[in-house]
């Protein structure tokens, strides 16, 4: 049987522990005997990130955006049991899937793949739902740092034009943990659009949910910009389709998923996506 010929290479990324020796057999019994696979290969495997001082998931993640297609295995985020177990790691090294994300600026849609012969917990679910997850900041952009005094946390943005903005944080009478965590307007807005255009090939409804009632000004944002986008882009497209765009509260929109018959798709922020999908 003649192989089947590539002509554009694929971004090629290897991982850590039994994802490499699975992606090896995967390759070996059911893609070369078959394919004429052409890859630009790169190692994510935790200790060659840390010997490149995690340049290569910079380069991987820059070849994907020049060449369209990847295939990544999953890789090892270290935390500090990690170090202990990998005594050659100079630091802690942030997610690989993060700072891929980071550089792609994109969505991740994640639909179950469905069997006849696996039914759904949930049993009124009747099609799959496709979480939509957006690919930049919040927890994985975020910075974090710890203190071990009683004081004061401020956040303060400095513009080009030197123009200064500060926040207090909080007062704290002893030893804390502080987080600050960010996004882009660009990239919330990419996330929309492609949210909506995704929606639109789908023939789904799209359900878009955050906390803006507690995070006021961060998420209220997201919720701002998919509302602008879908009514000066996407509205007529979506009525003459028959389908809705719906917002909620995230407390609103889970016990909505559970009493769903499913066959939407469900946009969410980068850390809530991933906890939902997973």
């Amino acid at each position: 049987m003649e192989k089947i010929k590539m002509t554009t290479p694929l971004v090629e990324m290897d991982g850590d522990e039994m994802t490499r020796v699975l992606w090896g057999m995967i390759k070996e019994k059911l893609i070369l005997p078959f394919v004429d696979l052409k890859t630009e290969y790169y190692d994510l495997g935790l200790l060659n990130r840390n010997a490149t001082r995690d340049q290569v998931t910079t380069d991987a993640a820059n070849a994907t955006k020049r060449l369209g297609v990847a295939v990544k295995c999953a890789t090892i985020t270290p935390n500090r049991q990690r170090m202990e177990e990998y005594p050659e790691l100079t630091e802690m090294w942030k997610s690989p899937n993060g700072t891929i994300r980071a550089i792609l600026d994109g969505t991740a849609f994640r639909s179950p793949i469905v069997l006849p012969c696996i039914r759904p917990v949930v049993k009124n679910w009747e099609s799959p739902i496709t979480i939509a997850r957006h690919a930049y900041g919040d927890m994985y952009k975020a910075v974090d740092m710890s203190t071990d005094e009683p004081g004061t946390a401020a956040l303060t943005f400095k513009g080009e034009s030197g123009a200064e903005k500060t926040l207090n944080v909080q007062t704290v009478d002893g030893p804390a943990v502080w987080q600050g965590q960010h996004n882009k307007e660009s990239s919330i807005r990419a996330f929309a659009r492609s949210c909506f255009q995704y929606a639109l090939s789908q023939k789904q409804d799209l359900w878009f949910s955050t906390k803006d009632t507690i995070a006021k000004v961060y998420d209220g944002e997201f919720k701002r910009i998919f509302e602008e986008e879908y009514e000066t882009s996407y509205k007529a497209e979506f009525e003459k389709l028959g389908i809705t765009y719906f917002y909620t509260l995230i407390d609103d929109a889970v016990a909505r998923v559970i009493r769903s018959k499913g066959g939407f798709i469900w946009a969410l922020k980068n850390y809530d996506g991933d906890v939902m999908s997973d």
